[in-house]
């Protein structure tokens, strides 16, 4: 791993599950494809859809399916879990929008990230999102939760054209805002698109695991477990104390 900057320059963040309550909001939609369905067992019905999203979205990112089609992928494995055999395109495409529409009514941040961000940008850290998620949703997301204007940039993989873990989207949100990767940490809650991503792309990373997840994260990977320790971790939290802000 490259040498880094012991205060970085930028700090860029992944959105879902890391800025936003992500699960809590999938919970909500998927309670209502359960309620649609006649699923009865929301244990398996999240683990299915968990593992089908991981899949599906995953296709959509690398190119190989198109926005619609991965969700009708998830909405079929769903719905034959709960026991229909076949639905139609136009039955996927209506209940993914109730999905939707759940989800976006649990748009919630988690509790650390608006001190977390306004500490960083009193350090004069520089601070941007990179996602994969699709970039009209995502600006919506963060304009929900009140949080855009902390942000010089924001990066999306269907605008970007390339999404995480490839090293060009990292570099893409790098030079939207004058920095080099050396500069850059980048915070997020998965291993593989956010830590590992990072590191390809000459970034430091910081993996965000709120739920005790990644156990077994590279030793050379820093974990933390909520946004609050970012301020440590940079070396801010003495100053934005002296300053009044904690």
């Amino acid at each position: 791993m490259p040498e880094h900057t012991s205060t970085p320059a930028v700090v860029f963040l992944d959105l879902d599950d890391t800025l936003l309550d992500d699960h809590a909001a999938s919970s909500a939609g998927l309670r209502t494809l359960m309620e649609r369905l006649g699923h009865p067992d929301f244990n398996a019905a999240r683990r299915l859809w968990d593992v089908q999203t991981e899949i599906s979205f995953g296709a959509y990112v690398a190119g190989r399916l198109t926005l619609d089609e991965q969700r009708r992928e998830r909405v079929r494995a769903l719905a034959t879990q709960a026991g229909h055999s076949w639905i139609s395109e136009e039955q996927c495409d209506e209940l993914f929008q109730r999905y939707l529409e759940s989800h976006r009514a649990a748009w919630r941040s988690f509790h650390d990230v608006v001190p977390a961000l306004t500490r960083l940008a009193s350090a004069g850290i520089v601070l941007g999102v990179i996602t994969n998620g699709i970039e009209s949703l995502q600006r919506e997301k963060l304009a929900t939760m009140e949080i855009t204007r902390h942000f010089s940039t924001i990066v999306c993989a269907d605008t970007a054209g390339v999404g995480k873990p490839d090293p060009r989207i990292f570099h893409i949100a790098c030079q939207q805002v004058g920095a080099t990767p050396d500069q850059c940490w980048h915070i997020g809650d998965q291993l593989r698109a956010d830590a590992l991503g990072a590191v390809s792309a000459g970034l430091r990373p910081i993996l965000l695991d709120r739920h005790h997840r990644h156990a077994g994260a590279p030793g050379d990977i820093t974990t933390i477990h909520s946004l609050e320790e970012v301020q440590r971790l940079v070396g801010v939290g003495d100053a934005a104390a002296a300053a009044g802000l904690l």
